[in-house]
C-alpha cells in the first residue's frame, strides 16, 4: 500500500471546447497521484487523454473543477506562479523529443535548469552530466542533438525533464516513436525514477503492454475515467 503523500489531486475536472459548437471533452474526471507512483492513462484516440494532460501540466486553465499540485490549487493561479510550478514541480517527456538541434546534448539537458535559475551554471552542468551518466549516454554529451539516435534523443529528453528534480514526470506517448528495445529502455528508466527516486510518473500511452506494467492504469472513455485498475 502506498502511504506516501499525494502530489497531484484532480477533482471533478470538466472541459468543453466551443468552436464552432460546444463539445464536452472531459466529464467529472477525478483521481489522485501519490509520490513514487507510476501511473498510465489509456483510452482510444479522442477520449480526452491529451486534453487532460494539458490541463494537468497547468498549460490550460480554462476548465471547471480543481487541480492541486503538491497541495497547491492551480486553476486560479496567475501565469507567473503557474510557470514557476511547471519549472519546479513538473518534468515533461513527449512523443517527439523537441530537442534544440543547434545545441549540444548537454546544453539541451541544462536549459530548464538555467531557466529556473536556482543553481549556478556549473551546478546545472554537473547535474546534467550526472543524469546523462545515469542514462548511459554521457559519452554523447558534447555531440549536437541532431547527431544522436532516436532512442538516445528520448533519453536526452528524459534527462532534461529530470534536471530540476521535479515531483512529477508527465509523458505524452513518450515511447510512441521508439522500437521495442528502446521502449523497454525508457520503461526501465521510468521504473527506476519511481522506485528509487520516489518521483511520480503520469504517462499517456496507447501501448497496452507498457501500461499494464505500471502501478496503476487509468482508462478513459468518452471524456470520463472508465475504470482504474
Amino acid at each position: 500500500m502506498n502511504t506516501l503523500p499525494t502530489v497531484l489531486e484532480v477533482e471533478k475536472v470538466n472541459k468543453s471546447f466551443h468552436d464552432p459548437m460546444t463539445v464536452h471533452v472531459l466529464k467529472d474526471v477525478s483521481f489522485t497521484l501519490r509520490r513514487g507512483e507510476f501511473v498510465s492513462i489509456t483510452g482510444k484516440s479522442g477520449c480526452g487523454k491529451s486534453t487532460l494532460l494539458y490541463i494537468l501540466s497547468t498549460m490550460d486553465t480554462d476548465y471547471a473543477g480543481e487541480l492541486k499540485i503538491d497541495g497547491e490549487p492551480t486553476r486560479l493561479a496567475g501565469p507567473e506562479r503557474l510557470a514557476r510550478i511547471r519549472n519546479e514541480k513538473i518534468g515533461f517527456v513527449f512523443q517527439f523529443h523537441y530537442l534544440l538541434t543547434e545545441f549540444s546534448v548537454l546544453h539541451n539537458v541544462m536549459l530548464p535548469g538555467l531557466k529556473l535559475g536556482q543553481k549556478s551554471r556549473e551546478e546545472v552542468e554537473h547535474r546534467a552530466m550526472e543524469l546523462l551518466r545515469t542514462l548511459g549516454i554521457a559519452d554523447q554529451a558534447l555531440k549536437g542533438a541532431y547527431q544522436v539516435s532516436g532512442g538516445q534523443k528520448q533519453r536526452v529528453a528524459i534527462a532534461r525533464a529530470l534536471i530540476n528534480d521535479p515531483l512529477i514526470i508527465m509523458g505524452d506517448e513518450p515511447t510512441g516513436n521508439l522500437d521495442s528495445h528502446n521502449t523497454e529502455v525508457v520503461f526501465e528508466i521510468f521504473r527506476q525514477i519511481a522506485d528509487e527516486h520516489k518521483r511520480s510518473l503520469l504517462v499517456v500511452t496507447h501501448d497496452e503492454d507498457f501500461a499494464k506494467r505500471t502501478d496503476r492504469v487509468i482508462e478513459m472513455e468518452d471524456g470520463r475515467v472508465k475504470v482504474e485498475r
